[in-house]
């Protein structure tokens, strides 16, 4: 009788030891590279100007952001975002979600942000963590949106139907989304659609009173907000 295993019979191979131990100390350099870029964003320059963002609690690798943008069709949107590193980190992308629900061609109806038209391809020693937030804030300005190829578009409605067909309704469309994104359900988090179901953020938003508000601000040294208008 032949005691040999049939080869459908035989259990299933274990994946070398060394595969996981790979795993492992790829982790480890993730989260010392995206802990020295988070201390990085100090310096001059780094984090542009009305992004603000927080490491998550629970995980490094994870990071909440808000963009306040000033200028342009998405002006005063308030704009809530989230950037995941993979575990080989710095040697791929980081990959960003709006958990703001917004019209825009390089975000999709699921909220993810395409990187490429910036970073193609990705360089693990050249690029950063900086050149991404910045690349963000440039992608809702102008003369970005003017030369975005319909390839790179996520949302191909936004980039031809809108933006290249009519302009006008594009700016109509995006102003609607910064008027959303403005509104209590979307800042609060309260019953608002967001393309990223299920997720909170750890930078929260929340109602104050006039002598609330008065107190915070207190706390950071700024100045009454008539102090502010008075000439």
């Amino acid at each position: 009788m032949d005691k040999r295993q049939d080869s459908n019979t035989r259990p299933p191979t274990r994946q070398p030891q060394h595969d996981s131990q790979s795993q492992a100390h790829d982790s480890i350099l993730a989260r010392t590279a995206v802990s020295l870029e988070y201390a990085s964003l100090r310096n001059s320059g780094h984090c542009p100007l009305g992004i603000y963002i927080v490491p998550t609690s629970t995980n490094i690798l994870v990071w909440d952001a808000v963009f306040f943008v000033h200028q342009g069709y998405y002006a005063d949107s308030i704009l809530k975002f989230r950037l995941t590193f993979p575990k080989n980190y710095p040697e791929s992308a980081p990959a960003v979600d709006f958990i703001t629900d917004v019209f825009h061609p390089l975000i999709s109806q699921r909220g993810s942000f395409n990187l490429s038209p910036r970073f193609r391809p990705w360089r693990a020693r050249e690029h950063h963590v900086f050149d991404v937030l910045h690349w963000i804030k440039v992608a809702f300005k102008k003369h970005a949106l003017d030369h975005f190829q319909e390839s790179e578009c996520s949302n191909k409605e936004a980039y031809r139907f809108v933006y290249h067909e009519s302009t006008q309704s594009f700016a109509a469309l995006a102003r609607q989304s910064a008027s959303l994104s403005r509104s209590e359900s979307a800042l609060f988090e309260l019953d608002h659609p967001s393309p990223i179901s299920n997720v909170g953020t750890e930078i929260a938003f929340r109602k104050m009173n006039a002598d609330q508000l008065a107190k915070e601000r207190s706390k950071l040294g700024l100045a009454a907000w008539q102090d502010e208008r008075s000439p």
